[in-house]
């Protein structure tokens, strides 16, 4: 049987973003991730297609500022528009201009979703600063991506509970949401919530597959099948070890093919509905 090709929804072209790295950065790839130079190391489009080849990738998903679109990304993508799109990383601080940039973008580059960082404001997402951006997404039919769990960079947690994402799925109930870079350690918060709520995913994205806790990989067996998704976090973690790890966990038949694949494809792949058209 042919290998099924994955789709990566976290990967990032550099961690600098064109600039110096902050001091949590720099601590993160030490301390926690045990990490060599590469971590910091600004791919070109080639190296990261051979390593996406070498993985069985087919498609990734870049990070790229709102603030500060790094044009190294953005070229990226033109030269493979077949292989490479966008996640819009926003600040929801920024209220309205974040939602006029987010618009615009999606008019003119291959954004897939947009994508907020709660540790990086200390504010928890059922703040009402990020209520606009969640607007401006129902608005146009565009999933985002929200972090859960405890960073692993030395930067506030709490904020990161998957709980305070049950507001916001009541508020919004036709926005669509993908947790990223798992939900440890509340798990158990975040599997009982995406039951609960049907637009509620979570991809595992920075988090080893073969660290997965046992009610995860249940969660997936089971009533969980369509909600989780595959990421990397490249080069945070490489392609090739997390596929690697995912392709030996214990799934029942066709879990996996969902994990790597048909669910990304749904959630950030298929047509998109807009109510108003981005300009």
């Amino acid at each position: 049987m042919a290998q099924v090709l994955a789709i990566d929804p976290w990967v990032n072209l550099s961690m600098l973003g064109g600039q110096r790295p902050p001091d949590w950065l720099v601590r993160v790839k030490e301390d926690y991730f045990k990490a060599g130079d590469d971590f910091l190391r600004e791919l070109s489009a080639d190296e990261l297609i051979a390593q996406m080849d070498a993985a069985g990738v087919e498609r990734a998903v870049l990070s790229l500022s709102l603030e500060a679109p790094q044009q190294a990304v953005l070229d990226c993508v033109k030269q493979y528009p077949d292989r490479l799109f966008l996640a819009a990383i926003c600040d929801p601080t920024a209220h309205m201009k974040a939602c006029w940039a987010l618009e615009d973008m999606l008019a003119e580059q291959p954004v897939v979703m947009a994508r907020v960082v709660p540790f990086l404001h200390d504010l928890p997402p059922n703040h009402r600063d990020y209520y606009p951006l969640y607007a401006k997404c129902c608005d146009l039919d565009l999933p985002i991506s929200i972090n859960t769990g405890i960073p692993g960079p030395p930067m506030p947690g709490e904020c990161q509970n998957p709980m305070h994402l049950d507001r916001v799925c009541l508020d919004f109930p036709k926005l669509r949401i993908s947790m990223a870079h798992g939900a440890d350690p509340w798990w158990g918060i975040a599997l009982r919530l995406m039951l609960k709520y049907k637009g509620l995913h979570l991809m595992t994205s920075a988090f080893a597959p073969k660290y997965f806790p046992p009610e995860l990989i249940h969660f997936m067996n089971t009533r969980g099948a369509d909600k989780i998704l595959y990421a990397s976090d490249h080069p945070v973690l490489s392609m090739e070890r997390c596929l690697s790890e995912a392709r030996a966990l214990d799934l029942r038949e066709g879990v996996l093919e969902k994990f790597i694949r048909g669910n990304a494809e749904k959630l950030f792949f298929s047509p998109r509905s807009p109510r108003s058209p981005a300009r």
